[in-house]
């Protein structure tokens, strides 16, 4: 598929089939999501795979924190529901350390201090990986969402539940699988409602 190609097809989709992935799916798509750029190639970013039973934790998370939410609670337990058929999930994790100790390196030399990182390199660098999966699963011909875990309580708990170490944060999952958009909960976005670069663009000054 072209890269331009790609692009225009990536969509967030919010309901999957019920059908088995090939063999290797995970495999290639984290292989295309480790070629993304990192800052001082520190690579500080990290992936949980999420197949099968061991989803059931991540989902039980998502139904305690919409039931907490009594101003959607139906419409967000709907949500997990339809998520919940997606066949493969990873979640992309971020380590903020990591970048503390490579720029404090003799080659970077800055303080190990997170106040030296006005912008939050290991949060973007993480999120360039969960891009590039987006754009691999659109060439696998799969569907994908990106969706939060919830407050800081659920990050906790996500944590607890599946051992992952206080100093890597998940920034969000990613549900994978073949499209099933008649059940989408949620209106796919049309094409006249993105911004044109017009009202986006400011060339030589604001």
């Amino acid at each position: 598929m072209e890269f331009t190609d790609a692009v225009r097809r990536r969509r967030m989709i919010r309901s999957f089939k019920d059908e088995v992935l090939p063999p290797g799916t995970a495999d290639r798509l984290l292989r295309i999501a480790n070629r993304a750029p990192s800052a001082g190639f520190t690579q500080g970013y990290a992936f949980l795979v999420l197949e099968g039973d061991e989803q059931e934790p991540l989902w039980e998370i998502l139904y305690t924190a919409a039931a907490s939410d009594h101003t959607t609670a139906d419409d967000g337990a709907e949500q997990v529901d339809t998520l919940k058929r997606a066949p493969l999930v990873i979640v992309p994790l971020a380590c903020k350390d990591m970048y503390l100790d490579r720029y404090a390196s003799p080659d970077k030399g800055l303080a190990r201090d997170e106040d030296v990182h006005p912008v939050p390199y290991w949060y973007i660098d993480t999120g360039f990986t969960a891009l590039l999966t987006l754009l691999a699963v659109v060439d696998e011909g799969l569907g994908a969402v990106f969706f939060g875990i919830g407050s800081r309580a659920e990050i906790d708990d996500f944590r607890s539940r599946y051992g992952v170490p206080p100093e890597w944060e998940p920034i969000g999952a990613l549900a994978i699988g073949y499209p099933d958009p008649g059940t989408d909960p949620v209106p796919p976005a049309r094409p006249s409602e993105r911004k044109p670069l017009s009202a986006l663009v400011h060339r030589g000054r604001w």
